[in-house]
């Protein structure tokens, strides 16, 4: 059974406005899950640009399909150093990000929200490089902004220890899956995740129960700031 047909392409540009330009919604109003790409949402192959080779996590597609039934925004923010270093073009990554959101709208019937990347090489030593490379909370704030999210309500879900404190830094909540991929585990409060998950699946299990239980007021707290 073919997919519903897709109503909006999130990195299609837009056509001109013609007449009164619409209101946008009210800000703070959706709940989203941020999702690293490259070791939680498909396999990590290093500096992978062909299609071909993309292959989900186990479970990553019916974590997607029970997020996006419960009314999550979806959007994935990747680190991409391989652009910095010359690995693959602009180009070649932008028809991986095509291939990839197309494979998730045919085999899960979801559509991402939005695709953030950060193309810049990390800095020597603990420096942060740029404002949006991970565990900077650049990308989330920019999604945030430009999706109408509201990240006090908001997720994210990443398979390192820079990925929760992307998320910590922009004021969400936080799962680590807990597969492996971490190996340095340098600690610090921002990087305590809320959860730790066997998989995409698992997490998302957990941020839907952990919502439906948690009365809205609780969630009203200041973002942490970038020091």
């Amino acid at each position: 059974m073919s997919p519903p047909t897709r109503a909006t392409d999130p990195w299609r540009a837009p056509r001109p406005e013609i007449g009164p330009k619409p209101v946008a919604p009210p800000l703070g109003k959706r709940r989203a899950v941020f999702i690293d790409k490259d070791g939680t949402l498909i396999e990590n192959v290093p500096y992978n640009v062909d299609p071909a080779l993309l292959q989900f996590t186990a479970n990553a597609l019916e974590g997607l399909r029970q997020l996006d039934r419960a009314g999550y925004a979806l959007v994935v923010v990747t680190n991409q150093p391989g652009l910095a270093a010359g690995r693959f073009s602009r180009a070649e990554f932008a028809r991986l990000q095509r291939a990839l959101a197309d494979r998730i709208w045919k085999e899960a019937g979801v559509e991402l929200t939005g695709f953030y990347t950060c193309p810049h090489a990390p800095a020597p030593g603990p420096a942060l490089a740029c404002l949006c490379r991970k565990p900077a909370p650049g990308m989330l704030r920019q999604a945030a902004l430009a999706q109408h999210l509201d990240l006090k309500r908001s997720w994210m879900v990443g398979d390192i220890l820079d990925d929760v404190e992307a998320g910590r830094r922009a004021g969400c909540r936080s799962v680590l899956l807990d597969v492996g991929n971490e190996t340095v585990w340098r600690m610090s409060p921002l990087r305590v995740p809320d959860h730790r998950a066997l998989d995409l699946l698992d997490a998302a299990r957990h941020i839907v129960a952990r919502d439906a239980a948690l009365p809205e007021e609780s969630l009203e707290c200041a973002p942490l700031s970038l020091q």
